[in-house]
């Protein structure tokens, strides 16, 4: 994981809500934060990671139910 993405987890508090999710959802945030190719582009991404992480139902702007099996 990017310091900057694992930093701004960290400071908002919401690395387990992140652990939590599964593992393709973890590797789709990271990947679509990497294709970034602006910094503003990059920082907009991280903080719909973010709002998402802690808001929960919700990935990639789609309802997630976290209870379902994969």
């Amino acid at each position: 994981m990017p310091a900057d993405v694992r930093e701004r987890l960290e400071r908002e508090d919401v690395v387990g809500d992140y652990e939590a999710r599964p593992r393709y959802q973890r590797n789709d945030y990271l990947g679509w934060i990497a294709r970034a190719k602006r910094p503003q582009t990059r920082e907009k991404r991280i903080s719909q990671m973010v709002e998402e992480l802690r808001d929960g139902g919700v990935y990639m702007k789609m309802r997630h139910d976290p209870s379902a099996k994969r």
